[in-house]
């Protein structure tokens, strides 16, 4: 828990990419604070979305960029897979292709980073706690 800004409603995610961190404000004044990875160079992404859906233990088809960038990489990954990147849960976002998700345990040093396609990706027990903290609806802001 730390201090935040209090003009920002509770339920909020404000995810810092400079920081590195996301905070979901809890009360005014109040935030969870969780270290995450962030989008790389040239992914970035700032403004406004909404969580669209939650999954838990969800598939990972990569994206047509990753899949250009990475051909090795298979076509499917089934969740709860320990190669699948989106690890424990995830939260889709209503912009294309963008979630807060957790991390494979080869991936859990990239947190911290700057390492995404646009994606924040968080320990697998911080994504679980989050899931469990926000709807489908809640609101996410990224600065930079």
């Amino acid at each position: 828990m730390v201090s935040f800004s209090p003009s920002v409603q509770p339920g909020t995610i404000v995810i810092s990419a400079r920081q590195r961190k996301l905070f979901l404000v809890v009360s005014p004044g109040v935030a969870i604070r969780y270290s995450v990875a962030v989008p790389k160079s040239g992914k970035e992404w700032s403004g406004s979305a909404t969580i669209d859906a939650k999954y838990v233990n969800p598939d990972w088809v990569p994206p047509p960029i990753v899949k250009q960038d990475h051909p090795e990489l298979p076509n499917f990954i089934p969740g709860g897979s320990p190669r699948n990147p989106m690890g424990v849960r995830a939260l889709t976002l209503d912009r294309f292709q963008v979630a807060i998700h957790g991390t494979s345990n080869k991936m859990r040093a990239s947190i911290g980073t700057a390492a995404s396609y646009g994606c924040i990706r968080m320990l697998n027990e911080d994504v679980a706690d989050l899931y469990d903290r926000v709807s489908v609806g809640s609101p996410v802001v990224m600065i930079r």
